[in-house]
């Protein structure tokens, strides 16, 4: 089998390490920051492709990594039940998920401080790849997983940048055992929506900061979108020192006017839960939403994988899942071909190239649906999350 190169040691890229090494392969992860990935986000709905790896590979049970909920509520400003419907779904935190994939994959060949500057076919075969120390390393086959920022697809497909939404999204957590009782009752056990002129918010459980799953030990995670017109976003993600940041505003960096409109504005919008929600959230942090598509993947013996590829908005949970998804794919596909990395690439291209567009448009549709157009509507079964189609 062939030896590997993986650029991104964050899921898409773990996911796709592990399987190539259980495959045979020999796999080393560069990843540019110089310490282990902290949590990203507060939390995410996992779809089962997000938790394959470490349910079927490592035998995980499900339930230790994830928290979960049955039911799918939308409620009026009055805290009333508008739409009900019983659904399973599952959450988990970026950070949990993570060092389970870390913890498998082990330390030795998880190389920190490997910022790569440029690749170019090897004469011999292969390819050859640059990093910013000054090493220069061959190896079969390279898979770009290095993000929505990705060097490698800028290098690449320098034509293809990343499209703002035109909104952004208002995130943080708050201990579940904070809450009152009748915001507890409310929000516990299901994924809970409210759907408000241009706009919508989502609450549910997700695992503790130390993992804990049980009720009453989770955290509560909030997401609110937002709208903010393009000619403003700069002026938005200028953080509390005046430094502009491209895409987010981590916890603490949000200025304060920006902080007291969201809490004021939940005040006189919000469900009563919800609203309980964002006045306890200590620092919340704001991601400016993104999407990106590309035309290719495959690049002789060099392929972009998971959001270096096709960065998704996050309304179909599907994000982590693709990202996982490639990956599995692209072991059985070379794998096939008897490790042939030409010839799993080609297979391996067309099906997830068709896959990432049909995700790209989903996404765009939900998102405008509830920011722009106003047919975000409760019950709609396009809402359902999922990697293939609502639900699957």
């Amino acid at each position: 089998m062939p030896s590997v190169a993986v650029v991104g040691g964050s899921l898409g890229g773990l996911t796709a390490a592990l399987l190539l090494r259980d495959l045979g392969c020999d796999v080393t992860v560069h990843e540019r920051s110089r310490e282990t990935l902290q949590a990203r986000g507060a939390g995410i709905a996992v779809l089962p492709e997000t938790l394959r790896y470490p349910v079927e590979r490592l035998g995980v049970p499900v339930g230790r990594i994830s928290s979960s909920t049955d039911w799918i509520r939308f409620l009026e400003r009055d805290g009333s039940v508008r739409h009900a419907q019983r659904h399973r779904y599952r959450f988990s935190s970026w950070n949990t998920v993570y060092r389970t994939l870390l913890d498998a994959f082990g330390a030795d060949r998880y190389r920190l401080g490997r910022d790569m500057t440029s690749f170019a076919p090897d004469p011999a075969g292969g390819v050859r790849v640059r990093f910013a120390d000054g090493e220069d390393v061959r190896t079969d086959l390279l898979v770009c997983a290095d993000g929505i920022g990705s060097v490698a697809r800028s290098l690449l497909l320098p034509e293809v940048g990343a499209r703002y939404a035109g909104y952004v999204a208002w995130r943080g957590t708050v201990p579940e055992r904070e809450l009152d009782g009748p915001a507890f009752d409310a929000l516990h056990d299901a994924l809970t929506y409210q759907v408000l002129p241009g706009s919508h918010v989502l609450v549910y459980p997700i695992p503790g900061p130390d993992g804990a799953v049980a009720v009453g030990e989770r955290l509560i995670n909030m997401v609110w979108y937002r709208n903010v017109a393009e000619p403003d976003l700069a002026a938005f993600l200028t953080d509390r020192d005046g430094q502009p940041r491209p895409v987010s505003l981590p916890p603490g960096s949000v200025r304060d006017e920006l902080v007291e409109e969201l809490r004021c504005s939940a005040a006189a919008q919000l469900a009563p839960p919800v609203a309980e929600v964002v006045a306890r959230i200590g620092q919340p942090f704001v991601q400016a939403v993104f999407d990106i598509g590309v035309p290719r993947m495959v690049f002789g013996r060099a392929c972009l994988l998971g959001d270096a590829a096709f960065a998704v908005r996050p309304h179909t949970a599907a994000g982590t899942a693709k990202a996982a998804e490639d990956g599995w794919v692209l072991a059985a596909e070379l794998e096939a071909a008897g490790g042939d990395v030409p010839e799993a690439l080609a297979a391996w291209e067309t099906a997830q190239l068709a896959l990432g567009s049909r995700l790209l448009e989903r996404n765009r549709e939900i998102g405008d649906s509830s920011q722009f157009t106003g047919t975000f509507r409760p019950g709609d079964p396009r809402l359902i999350f999922g990697l293939h189609g609502p639900g699957r």
